[in-house]
């Protein structure tokens, strides 16, 4: 197992257990369950090519394989902010998050009941050039900051969305002590007037 140093409730990986499928590399984080994932790319004097997803390879590591709904991000401005989100069960959602234009700062906050790492995050830079993923498992909130202008995301979701069980956490939750690499110049009205996480808040029980 990865050793793993805590500083201001960040979780850091040290010396990371990878494991190869197919044509990915899948690195553990941290927060048990969520995986930053890297495809191997083919390429010759034309460009390259590299496999998005495959089944095969997901599905050896025990991860999600079904994806009903897929969305696309867009975000203009250099050093905005999207999220905390998730959604509460019955529709808790596993996500899976890749950047096709830019670069982004992907957070993740553990909300898992009972969790080892309850209410610790973490955080990698997902960029076109890079071509890294994040896998996301249900009992996370989710977020981004962006890095550079003019980014796009791509995210695949276990689940349809359902506005009912939408939930929410505020980006500078102190409890949370997130560590955004900029400040922030756009945040919509809506991310702003999440909720802080109240005293006694136990966590999202999964079912």
């Amino acid at each position: 197992m990865a050793s793993l140093q805590i500083t201001n409730r960040k979780s850091k990986i040290i010396n990371p257990k990878s494991q190869t499928y197919g044509p990915f590399t899948f690195t553990e984080t941290p927060l048990a369950g969520s995986y930053v994932i890297v495809p191997k790319p083919f390429e010759d004097e034309r460009g390259w090519f590299f496999r998005n997803y495959s089944e095969d390879a997901f599905a050896a590591l025990g991860l999600y394989t079904a994806w009903p709904q897929m969305n696309h991000s867009f975000t203009k401005t250099k050093g905005s902010i999207r999220g905390m989100h998730f959604q509460y069960p019955p529709h808790s959602e596993v996500k899976l998050v890749r950047c096709i234009a830019g670069v982004v700062q992907d957070v993740i906050v553990d909300l898992r009941q009972g969790s080892p790492t309850f209410l610790q995050w973490f955080g990698t830079e997902l960029s076109a050039a890079n071509r890294q993923m994040l896998y996301i498992p249900t009992g996370f909130a989710h977020g981004f900051q962006t890095l550079t202008n003019d980014c796009e995301l791509l995210y695949q979701h276990s689940t349809i969305y359902q506005p009912g069980s939408e939930g929410g956490l505020r980006y500078n939750d102190e409890r949370i002590n997130i560590h955004w690499p900029l400040e922030v110049s756009v945040i919509s009205e809506r991310d702003i007037g999440h909720p802080l996480i109240e005293v006694g808040f136990a966590g999202v029980v999964l079912k």
